[in-house]
């Protein structure tokens, strides 16, 4: 699985968010409550959802601790923050080099999936991960835990900073 890298302009969303980790997983209550009020975005750009994890402090995926905490979002874009619903926020993403991974399968599918992106893929790429957030796009073919839903998985990375040359 071999991504394409793409530099990403800022993006504009509205959504909303919750505090979790890996270990109390609340993907699916934050959808739930966010999924009734999508109608109610207004200046949406598209009609893709975007998944976004947001870290306190950029994580350790070799020695992954589940238990660490950060905010996950259910966002849509939008190209104004005008009119943005009551219990509703707005995130600027900031742009930047993303590794953008096309995924296709499950949810159960995607522990494996991430696990080769930042055990296999990341350490032999030449890059670094970026602290900015990571998210997925669930567009057209997105299809909760069916095995033939799609989405792209966009993971921030920045060049590995070149060793110091040492004076010979």
């Amino acid at each position: 699985m071999e991504p394409r890298i793409e530099l990403l302009a800022e993006k504009k969303l509205v959504g909303k968010r919750i505090r979790m980790s890996f270990s109390d997983n609340r993907t699916y209550e934050l959808w739930r409550s966010f999924m009734p009020k999508l109608s109610e975005i207004k200046h949406r750009i598209n009609s893709d959802l975007i998944s976004m994890q947001v870290y306190d402090k950029l994580p350790d995926f070799i020695n992954f601790n589940p238990a660490m905490k950060f905010d996950k979002w259910a966002t849509a874009e939008v190209d104004d923050f005008n009119d943005v619903p009551g219990e509703m926020e707005t995130f600027m993403l900031s742009g930047g080099l993303y590794a953008v991974f096309n995924f296709k399968g499950s949810s159960a599918e995607a522990p494996k999936v991430f696990q080769y992106i930042f055990g296999t893929w990341l350490p032999r790429s030449g890059y670094a991960l970026d602290d900015r957030p990571n998210f997925e796009i669930l567009g057209e073919k997105y299809k909760n835990n069916d095995p033939d839903s799609e989405e792209e998985i966009w993971i921030p990375i920045k060049p590995e900073t070149q060793s110091k040359l040492v004076d010979v």
